[in-house]
């Protein structure tokens, strides 16, 4: 019978511990992206340990990443609250973004084969199902939207032949994405997003590369200024939502 060593059985606590960590750090990520856990909402350990199952120390490992993140703000011995939505902060991550959107669409436009305007033309058709069905949405923008506008922003991009720009504007594209849900809902109707990316998607598909540019900075613009306008951006203040 083998005996299992300290340094082994150590190990194996350290793994876990991590893999813990890594699974809170997802899964309240992902809820704070989605509006889940609502801007200003306190993460208190108790409750979320009933939600997620998880226990207090990997909880608080993910709470501080998330805090480096942006996505949550440490009160000291107050514990964690969900980051508030500063359109501020949007304006200046939509800078960025836009910023290496644009190039890797450049490159994309480019150096895109077949098979890469397949794929655009694929996505935007789904985008095109999802801007219509956005329009009857209740309150809310659904997932499936978000994976289709997602899913054509990235075929848009996915040609552009760097791993390195296509790893940074997938960070900058998941931390607006919480933004992008509240902008796109305060403007449902006033916007023509079914107009907005098929017109992306006939600029790529000619490529005419300073056009479609335009358009995609044109694009985030709108999704930007919608969210400065909005009277109360972060909500009526901390929440605790399920």
């Amino acid at each position: 019978m083998k005996t299992e060593s300290y340094t082994e059985a150590r190990g194996q606590g350290a793994s876990e511990g991590a893999t813990l960590a890594d699974t809170a750090y997802g899964r309240l990520r992902r809820d704070i992206i989605t509006s889940v856990r609502a801007p200003g909402e306190r993460l208190r350990i108790e409750k979320l340990k009933s939600i997620y199952q998880i226990g207090p120390t990997p909880l608080r490992e993910a709470m501080q990443k998330l805090a480096q993140d942006g996505l949550v703000v440490s009160e000291g011995n107050r514990g964690f609250t969900v980051a508030p939505l500063d359109p501020a902060e949007f304006k200046d991550l939509n800078l960025a973004r836009t910023v290496i959107e644009k190039e890797a669409l450049r490159l994309s436009i480019e150096q895109g084969d077949d098979v890469w305007e397949a794929r655009v033309v694929a996505a935007g058709y789904i985008m095109a199902k999802e801007d219509a069905a956005l329009m009857k949405a209740q309150g809310h923008v659904p997932d499936s939207w978000e994976r289709a506008n997602s899913g054509l922003h990235l075929a848009l991009v996915s040609a552009c032949g760097s791993a390195w720009l296509l790893k940074l504007r997938g960070g900058l594209h998941d931390l607006c994405e919480r933004y992008r849900r509240a902008s796109v809902y305060q403007k449902i109707g006033a916007r023509d997003l079914t107009a907005e990316h098929a017109a992306i998607v006939d600029a790529t598909l000619a490529r005419n590369a300073d056009l479609a540019c335009r358009l995609i900075e044109e694009h985030f613009a709108l999704t930007a200024s919608a969210l400065a306008a909005s009277r109360d951006p972060a909500g009526d203040g901390e929440q605790d939502n399920r």
